[in-house]
């Protein structure tokens, strides 16, 4: 049973990380659990830990430095737990010469990779997170390219196993919202995400066209040429342990936008399944991740154009009740589907496990 297991978890475990939703998926599972942050306390404002320039350079070096000290808490931990289980979220600062300790302490454990992000592409990955990938038994990433014998396996991962994205219950909910904080937070039509270029340009479009558009995320601030009409916070909407503030924006939000990120060959984000597992209403890009996730029309909306965009925008504005329907099966889907952190987790444990 699962819940005989003893995990030890490495992750970004601030307030606001999708890291955190993971444990506490593990702790609906009953399953025992030591969580150790590979990351330093970050601002809400924010949603990351603070980068300086040495940090930065090091970066553009292959280098990320362990601020945590994870490397040592990881072995101390590993002596300590016994666990069955090592799971390490990213580990980009986590050292080869770590993981083959981890071998000598926990011979019997197995040892688990996951990561969201395209780890095969460079600037995602570091050269300890390379050199490091052969010591895990499994990896998962929610990249299915990454699968690919020229990807990961290529650079010395023994078993890749591609995974759907996924929603946090304890966080992603329909939340009631005040005229306050549709004030604070809401909009007609509202995207939550990082600068990204070819978003830029739809986003333009949509205010070109009198659709009036509230923008949340990294990057906007040196956008100079935005139009009229964008409303840009140049911050993040996140969820803290305060306030439940990025759920809140997509609840107050009529149209919640979803836009695959290109440089990282996004088929499905962490917003496909977070607007509607909040009982929001999603307009995303079409992929096939999306039609095979959600009914087109029926459980969300899609579009495969900026005309596309601006025409679908325009029809759901102007139709309530057919736009909080959608909303409705989507939140059903998720919930019948087991789109959630808790079955997803039980799933991989299951496959890494096999």
């Amino acid at each position: 049973m699962i819940s005989d297991l003893r995990i030890l978890f490495v992750a970004d475990l601030n307030a606001y990380s999708k890291g955190m939703g993971r444990v506490r998926a593990l702790q609906d599972l009953d399953v025992p659990i030591t969580a150790l942050s590979h990351t330093a306390t970050g601002g809400a404002e924010s949603g990351f830990a603070s980068i300086t320039m040495v940090d930065r350079i090091l970066w553009k070096l292959g280098v990320q430095r362990d601020k945590a000290g994870i490397n040592r808490r990881l072995l101390d931990a590993a002596k300590e737990v016994g666990p069955h289980i090592i799971w390490i979220e990213k580990g980009n600062m986590i050292r080869p010469s770590a993981l083959r300790a981890l071998r000598r302490i926990a011979p019997d454990a197995l040892l688990v990779s996951y990561a969201e992000d395209d780890m095969f592409l460079a600037h995602n990955r570091t050269r300890a997170y390379v050199k490091g990938l052969s010591c895990y038994d499994c990896v998962f990433t929610t990249k299915a390219p990454n699968v690919g014998p020229s990807e990961l396996p290529a650079l010395g991962a023994r078993r890749v196993i591609a995974v759907d994205k996924s929603y946090d219950p304890h966080v992603h909910f329909p939340v009631g919202v005040s005229e306050a904080d549709v004030e604070r937070y809401g909009a007609d039509v509202g995207f939550v995400g990082t600068f990204e270029a070819a978003r830029a340009r739809s986003l333009s479009y949509l205010a070109e066209n009198g659709i009036a558009v509230r923008v949340w995320g990294n990057g906007w601030e040196a956008w100079a040429a935005r139009p009229p009409g964008l409303i840009i916070e140049d911050r993040a909407v996140v969820n803290t342990e305060h306030d439940l503030a990025y759920t809140k924006s997509l609840c107050a939000t009529r149209i919640n936008l979803g836009f695959l990120r290109k440089l990282n060959r996004d088929t499905q984000t962490d917003r496909t399944m977070e607007i509607p597992a909040c009982g929001a209403f999603m307009l995303a890009e079409r992929s096939d991740d999306h039609l095979r996730l959600f009914e087109e029309g029926h459980e969300a909306a899609f579009f495969g154009s900026d005309d596309e965009l601006l025409e679908k925008v325009r029809y759901y504005l102007g139709h309530e009740d057919e736009r909080a329907a959608i909303a409705r099966a989507g939140r059903q889907k998720c919930l019948d589907a087991g789109y959630s952190e808790t079955e997803r987790m039980r799933g991989m444990i299951d496959q890494c496990r096999a």
